[in-house]
């Protein structure tokens, strides 16, 4: 199962993403594409060219782990965006992502951060 409470940031690999790579070609366009650190606490998420399959990448204490999605019907709300960049989202976005809505919820209720107890 997903473990998103290590993670400090998504991010999304906008357009489509040959998922025949597997963790050292995926990481290698973490490195090399978005000049991020794959071995940071952070999840990297790839789609496909139909955005039925999704992969995200993990890194963990001392390994890797490739998480791998494919819906049977439907497509994922993927952003529409330049090839070889990477946009962040917040753990609830991607939730939404996952559950097949688009990452902007109008209807969502507002995160609160409450500072004091009336």
């Amino acid at each position: 199962m997903l473990n998103q409470t290590i993670v400090d940031k998504v991010y999304l690999a906008c357009g489509s993403t040959d998922l025949r790579k597997s963790i050292d070609g995926l990481a290698v366009i973490v490195k090399e594409c978005f000049d991020l650190d794959p071995f940071s606490n952070c999840l990297f998420v790839f789609c496909n060219k139909n955005r039925d399959k999704l992969k995200i990448l993990q890194w963990e204490h001392n390994g890797f782990w490739l998480y791998y999605r494919r819906l049977e019907k439907g497509k994922f709300q993927w952003p529409v965006a330049d090839n070889n960049t990477a946009v962040s989202i917040d753990q609830r976005q991607l939730r939404w992502l996952l559950d097949g809505l688009d990452l902007v919820q109008k209807k969502a209720h507002p995160e609160v951060n409450a500072r004091t107890i009336l």
